[in-house]
């Protein structure tokens, strides 16, 4: 049967890309092997999208690696609003929002992070935890240098049915200088679980796009953990530093890589 496979010359190009190429041909239709393995890869997008996010096997972990925790909910009751009704996820359920507002300190955290299932749980479960301790074991080390004052780093939140903006509602809530939103992206065909996070200076219900920085596909296929993290402590040193986020907030984290992991990185994207 592997004789009737007519090879595709650009075969030696699938070392550089996950993407379908050079999947060869039977007749008419794809190989079994390259069907059997789509067939899964669009089986695994569909249930990150709809797997309920477990909060507190999450929040379980976050706490066995020394976060504090919180659990919130967005105003979508279940998935299937959340999936049709986008502006839902975008606001607080009524019993979340009180829990926050009597959980708010003095003063108030410089950051808070908020790890929220979006539109991939598999995202949240698999890559937060990580991802938080590299960013974490940063802010600790004083990398802005021995003048610049300690972060104070507030409860982490961990909201199911959440949309981005959701991370606006729990930053004000909470009185933080800055939000950090950890949220599962919309899962691709080889990359259901991949993470991003959304990050807002001044968080408050009514902040659009243009003032938040995205560090996107954070995943050890995709951007790892300590690359990820290195990028947010950037952007969280000079958020800080000019009071904003967004258009007016370049990541120019990359010319700070020391000369190996620049290489490294070019060769793994």
């Amino acid at each position: 049967m592997s004789d009737a496979v007519e090879k595709n010359p650009w075969a030696g190009l699938k070392s550089f890309t996950n993407a379908r190429i050079a999947l060869g041909r039977a007749g008419n239709g794809l190989p079994t092997a390259p069907l059997l393995a789509f067939n899964l890869s669009h089986a695994q997008a569909r249930d990150a999208v709809h797997q309920p996010l477990d909060v507190e096997a999450l929040r379980a972990q976050l706490e066995a690696s020394g976060f504090s925790t919180l659990a919130a909910a967005s105003a979508a009751p279940d998935r299937q609003h959340y999936l049709r009704r986008p502006d839902l996820g975008r606001k607080l359920a009524d019993e979340s929002r009180e829990a926050l507002g009597k959980a708010r300190a003095q003063p108030g955290p410089d950051i808070v992070f908020v790890v929220g299932d979006g539109l991939s749980a598999f995202a949240a479960a698999k890559q937060a935890v990580p991802f938080l301790e590299a960013v974490r074991k940063r802010l600790n080390d004083g990398a802005e240098g021995a003048s610049s004052p300690a972060w104070r780093i507030g409860p982490v939140v961990v909201a199911s049915q959440a949309r981005v903006a959701l991370g606006d509602e729990i930053g004000e809530l909470l009185g933080a200088k800055l939000v950090a939103m950890l949220i599962g992206e919309r899962p691709g065909l080889s990359s259901p679980d991949s993470l991003g996070v959304y990050l807002t200076w001044a968080p408050k219900v009514g902040c659009h796009d243009a003032l938040r920085n995205c560090i996107s596909n954070v995943r050890p296929e995709g951007l790892p953990y300590e690359a990820a993290a290195h990028k947010l402590h950037y952007l969280l040193t000079h958020a800080r530093r000019l009071q904003l986020t967004g258009v007016g907030l370049k990541d120019d984290s990359d010319a700070l890589l020391p000369e190996a992991q620049s290489v490294e990185r070019i060769e793994t994207a």
